[in-house]
């Protein structure tokens, strides 16, 4: 008998990767739950929508209803959750949806695994695993040294970081009240392919192709790690394959960099990749506009548990990430073209100080 996962936000980026590359290695079934708001969608799961080992469907984690009947249905040895509202600037104008889907939703979404926990025999029990997949922006910000460790205390500073931490909270307690199989991973900043055009690196990609300018926060010495998203797949499904119940692990690229470094870094990538641009040298179309509120200065992941307990490392430097990253939106112009909705239209969200 294969084993079965039930995947929630598995049409978005990285949970749309991670399915990707589940059901690459095969002798897997997939139940892919995914409410298909404008960050998920079809495109990006095309290569597996025939494989009848991909189900999916549409739906909400807060449809505690629906849920109940996956499980009941698939019988699945794990849960991973990535079903999340991510934007931070997002969060800054519509907090409630961030509430809703990241703190209620994984509410719903526990205390459906509960009761498919308590009706399951208890010979299988014990390999039931719930994955909960959360994010650094927990730990709030960092100074010029230091970095997040899985003991570093939690000190959120946006909406949609306060909404994650809150989720993880749910987790560990219903890991330590009601002895659910749970596992937590916060993450670095992710990047690479299929991810939605909203975010540092899609954005400047498209921007600088159509000879945009390309806004950069503040003064563009805010720090991040940055982390592969296929490396950081391959993480979860080492903690979800090896990782102590109960336990959290940190995720990270070991990759710090100042977002106007990024930004200029994929400048020089383009003008070396479209050579007839008209828009060279890229970096000129650097603007830098206002600060969104509560901006952390610093992010820097210590991923050391992972790899002394698990053995992951990343595979991929951002030297390497970026270069692919860039050359996949280049060959996937159309991919992004059907994604990017009406709604967004590529401005910069989160500057308003109401």
């Amino acid at each position: 008998m294969i084993p079965v996962y039930i995947v929630t936000g598995g049409a978005g980026f990285i949970g749309g990767n991670f399915v990707l590359g589940l059901m690459a290695r095969g002798n897997v079934k997939v139940i892919n739950l995914d409410s298909l708001t404008y960050a998920g969608n079809m495109d990006t799961l095309s290569p597996i929508l025939e494989n009848p080992n991909h189900v999916f469907v549409q739906g909400s984690i807060q449809d505690r209803a629906l849920v109940n009947s996956l499980l009941d249905q698939h019988r699945p040895s794990a849960v991973i959750n990535f079903a999340a509202e991510s934007h931070v600037d997002r969060s800054i104008d519509s907090p409630g949806e961030f509430i809703q889907t990241n703190v209620v939703g994984t509410f719903e979404l526990l205390e459906a695994f509960r009761r498919y926990h308590g009706a399951v025999p208890e010979k299988d029990r014990a390999a039931l695993r719930f994955l909960h997949v959360s994010t650094d922006e927990v730990y709030g910000s960092l100074g010029a040294e230091g970095f997040f460790t899985e003991e570093t205390p939690y000190a959120p500073n946006s909406p949609y970081s306060a909404s994650k931490a809150g989720a993880d909270h749910l987790v560990r307690a219903y890991h330590h009240t009601f002895g659910l199989p749970t596992l937590t991973t916060n993450c670095s900043n992710n990047y690479g392919p299929y991810q939605f055009p909203e975010k540092l690196i899609p954005l400047v990609i498209q921007k600088a192709l159509t000879g945009e300018k390309l806004p950069v926060y503040g003064d563009g010495m805010q720090v991040r790690d940055w982390l592969y998203v296929e490396d950081h797949c391959r993480a979860i499904l080492r903690v979800l394959e090896a990782g102590q119940v109960g336990e959290v692990y940190n995720i990270g690229g070991h990759n710090e960099m100042a977002n106007l470094d990024v930004v200029k870094t994929i400048c020089g990538l383009l003008d070396e990749m479209v050579p007839d641009s008209p828009h060279k040298p890229h970096e000129s179309l650097i603007s830098f506009v206002k600060d969104r509120p509560g901006h952390d200065r610093r992010y820097a992941i210590d991923a050391g548990k992972l790899q002394r307990e698990l053995g992951w490392k990343p595979e991929e430097t951002f030297k390497s990430g970026i270069r692919k990253t860039v050359r996949w939106y280049l060959d996937q112009r159309e991919w992004v073209q059907r994604v990017t909705s009406g709604e967004y239209r590529g401005e910069r969200l989160g500057l308003s100080n109401e």
